[in-house]
C-alpha cells in the first residue's frame, strides 16, 4: 500500500508539473501573440522622437528570444548595443525621425561601449537633427554620454555626479584564515601584474597592481574628461577641480555656471521643449518610439545577397556550452565554424567583450578563428573588455579594432587549487582517509594540500601555458617574444595604450570593423548575419544554462552596484584549471 501511494503521488506530481508547463506555454503564447500584434501596429509617424533610456544592463545584442522580452508586458526597453547603434544610424536619414531624446540617470555598461554610442551620436548630429538629454540625477557615465547633446537639462533639485574613476578589489585573505582555507596559487614567476589571484593571499593591492591600475584609470579618465571638455567647452583642469571637491554633486547652480548643464527644468517643461522642437501642439501626444520598437520598423541600413557575419563573444570564457552572458568553447567555436563554412558569408567580424577565463577553452576558440582567417577576412572588434583569454581568442585575427577605453592585454595565466583540510578538520569536524593505486591518484582533492611534486608539475604547466601565450602573440602580431613578455606578465592596457605597443591595429568601434571587413572582401553591398543563433524562449526553459542566466540577471537587478562582490565570488567558484582572466573591473 505504501508503494502504491508513493507511485500515485509521484505520477500525480509529474502530471501536475507537465500541466504547469503546458499552461506556461499557452499563457506565453497568448502574451506573445498580443505583443507581436502590437509590434506589427507600431509605425514611424512623422515628427517622431527616438527615445533612449539606457538605464539597464546593456547586452552586446538584443535578445529577442529571451523570456524577459517574451513576457515584457510593460514594454521596458532592453535593446542591445547592436540595435542601439543601428537605430542611431537609421534615425539620421529617416525623414520621420526629428531627433533623439536621451532620458538618462545611469548606464549599465562600461566606458568603451558608452564611447561607441557617443561617437555614433556625434555622427548623428551631422544630420542637423537635435539631441537633447534630461535627468533627475546624472551619474558620471550618463553625463559622459549626455555631453554630446545639443542641450543638457536637469531637474531643479537634481544631482550631477562627476567624481573621477576608481577600481576596487575585494580580498579574501583574512576570511580564508578564519575558515582555515588555503588557496594554493600557481602562476609564472614574472607574472607580477596578473593580480586576479592577489585577493587569495594578500589583504591589499600589490605595488605592481597599483601601478598598472593607476596607469589604466588615468588613461581612461583622461579620454573621458577631454571628450567632455571638447563637447562642452570646459577646461580639463576645471573638470578635475570640480571632480575633486564634488561641487557639482551638491550645487546645481555651479553646474549651470560652469557650463555642464544648460538649464534646470521640470519634466513638463521638457515636454514643452520637445513639442517645440518637433513643431507639434502642446495639447497633442508626442510621437515617441523606443529602441526596441524602432529596431523592428526602422529603414534597412544594408542590403545584399553577400553576408558579413558578426560573431558575438560576450562574458567569461568557459569550457563547453555558453549562453548570452558566457562564452562557451563549444558554442562559440561552432558558431565560427558555421560562419566559415557558409559560402554566402564573405567576411567575419568577432565582437569580443570578455575578461577571459579558461585557457583551454580560449585555445579551442582561437583554433577556429585561425581556420576561419585562412579562408576569409576575419576582423575583431573589442568592446569593454578583451583581456587575457579575451585577447587570446582575438590574437589570430587579421586585424584588431579597439575603443580607446577598451581594457585589453592581460597576457598572463594562473592556476588555483583550494586546500580545505583545515576547514573540514578543525571547523567542521570532518576527517578523511583514502586508499589509492598510484602515487598521484589523489591529485585534485580539496581535502589536503598538494604534494611538492604536484605543485612542481602544476608550476611547470602554468609556466608553459604562459610561454605558449606570449609565443602566440609574438607570432600573430609580428613582435619579438621578449618584448611581448615585457608588456605581458598579466598587465592590462587601455585601447589607447595597446595600439602604441602593437596589441591593437586601429582605434574604432564595430562600425569601423565591419567597414574594414567589407573592404577586404570587396563588398559594396551586403547583409549582416549574427552568430551564435539565439535560442527560442521556450526551448530555453528546459536548459540549465537558462536558470543560471536568469538567476544572475535577478541578482544583478536586486543588488545593483553591490553585484560586483557577488560576481567576484561567482568567478572564484568557476575557476577550474589554468585561467587566463583579467584581474579587476573599473567603476565610474
Amino acid at each position: 500500500m505504501k508503494s502504491f501511494f508513493k507511485t500515485f503521488f509521484a505520477s500525480f506530481l509529474g502530471s501536475a508539473l507537465l500541466l504547469l508547463v503546458v499552461i506556461i506555454f499557452i499563457f506565453g503564447s497568448l502574451i506573445a501573440s498580443i505583443a507581436k500584434s502590437s509590434e506589427t501596429n507600431v509605425t514611424i509617424k512623422p515628427k517622431t522622437v527616438l527615445y533612449m533610456n539606457l538605464n539597464y544592463d546593456i547586452p552586446e545584442r538584443t535578445n529577442n528570444n529571451s523570456l524577459e522580452m517574451y513576457f515584457n508586458i510593460n514594454k521596458i526597453d532592453m535593446a542591445g548595443m547592436n540595435d542601439i547603434l543601428n537605430n542611431i544610424d537609421a534615425a539620421a536619414t529617416d525623414p520621420n525621425i526629428e531627433g533623439i531624446f536621451l532620458d538618462l540617470s545611469t548606464i549599465g555598461t562600461s566606458s568603451a561601449n558608452i564611447e561607441e554610442i557617443r561617437n555614433r551620436l556625434i555622427s548623428f548630429k551631422e544630420s542637423g537633427k537635435f539631441i537633447i538629454s534630461y535627468s533627475e540625477a546624472y551619474t558620471q557615465s550618463a553625463y559622459y554620454l549626455a555631453s554630446v547633446s545639443d542641450k543638457i537639462y536637469m531637474f531643479p533639485d537634481g544631482i550631477l555626479d562627476i567624481h573621477g574613476m576608481a577600481s576596487q578589489s575585494m580580498f579574501y585573505k583574512h576570511l580564508f584564515e578564519k575558515l582555515d582555507i588555503e588557496m594554493q596559487i600557481i602562476r609564472p614567476a614574472n607574472n607580477k601584474f596578473k593580480s586576479a589571484v592577489e585577493p587569495y593571499f594578500l589583504d591589499k593591492m600589490s605595488e605592481a597592481n597599483k601601478e598598472q591600475t593607476s596607469v589604466l584609470l588615468n588613461s581612461v579618465w583622461n579620454k573621458i574628461s577631454n571628450d567632455i571638455s571638447a563637447s562642452r567647452n570646459i577646461d580639463v583642469n576645471t573638470i578635475n577641480k570640480l571632480a575633486d571637491d564634488m561641487t557639482l554633486m551638491f550645487d546645481t547652480q555651479a553646474a549651470i555656471d560652469y557650463g555642464f548643464i544648460d538649464e534646470l527644468i521640470y519634466k513638463d517643461q521638457l515636454l514643452a521643449k520637445l513639442h517645440k522642437l518637433t513643431n507639434t501642439a502642446d495639447n497633442k501626444k508626442l510621437n515617441i518610439i523606443k529602441n526596441t520598437q524602432y529596431a523592428k520598423v526602422r529603414p534597412e541600413l544594408m542590403k545584399g545577397e553577400d553576408i558579413i557575419a558578426i560573431v558575438y563573444a560576450s562574458g567569461q570564457i568557459i569550457d563547453g556550452k555558453g549562453d548570452e552572458s558566457t562564452i562557451g568553447s563549444t558554442t562559440l567555436s561552432e558558431a565560427i565554424r558555421k560562419a566559415r563554412t557558409d559560402k554566402k558569408v564573405k567576411a567575419i567580424v568577432m565582437r569580443v567583450n570578455s575578461p577571459g577565463g579558461s585557457a583551454v577553452a580560449s585555445e579551442v576558440i582561437r583554433r577556429e578563428v585561425e581556420l576561419a582567417a585562412k579562408e576569409k577576412p576575419f576582423v575583431v572588434s573589442m568592446g569593454n573588455y578583451a583581456a587575457s583569454g579575451g585577447y587570446w581568442i582575438s590574437s589570430t585575427a587579421d586585424y584588431i579594432f579597439a575603443d580607446p577605453n577598451t581594457l585589453t592585454g592581460s597576457i598572463g595565466v594562473f592556476g588555483t587549487f583550494p586546500n580545505l583540510e583545515g576547514f573540514f578538520n578543525d571547523k567542521v569536524g570532518l576527517t578523511f582517509d583514502e586508499v589509492k593505486t598510484n602515487k598521484n591518484a589523489d591529485f585534485g582533492s580539496i581535502t589536503k594540500p598538494l604534494t611538492p611534486y604536484q605543485m612542481t608539475m602544476l608550476q611547470k604547466n602554468v609556466t608553459n601555458t604562459y610561454d605558449e601565450f606570449i609565443t602566440l602573440v609574438a607570432e600573430t602580431r609580428g613582435l619579438r617574444k621578449t618584448f611581448v613578455d615585457s608588456i605581458g606578465q598579466g598587465r592590462v592596457w587601455s585601447g589607447t595604450d595597446a595600439i602604441e605597443i602593437g596589441l591593437v591595429d586601429e582605434l574604432g568601434g564595430i562600425d569601423k570593423a565591419i567597414a574594414y571587413a567589407a573592404e577586404k572582401s570587396g563588398l559594396t553591398s551586403y547583409s549582416i548575419k549574427e552568430y551564435p543563433k539565439q535560442i527560442d524562449a521556450f526551448e530555453s526553459l528546459f536548459k540549465t544554462e537558462t536558470q543560471d542566466y536568469y538567476t544572475k540577471a535577478i541578482m544583478k537587478k536586486k543588488l545593483g552596484s553591490y553585484y560586483q562582490y557577488f560576481e567576484a565570488i561567482e568567478t572564484l567558484n568557476n575557476l577550474d584549471g589554468v585561467q587566463a582572466l583579467m584581474p579587476f573591473v573599473i567603476y565610474n
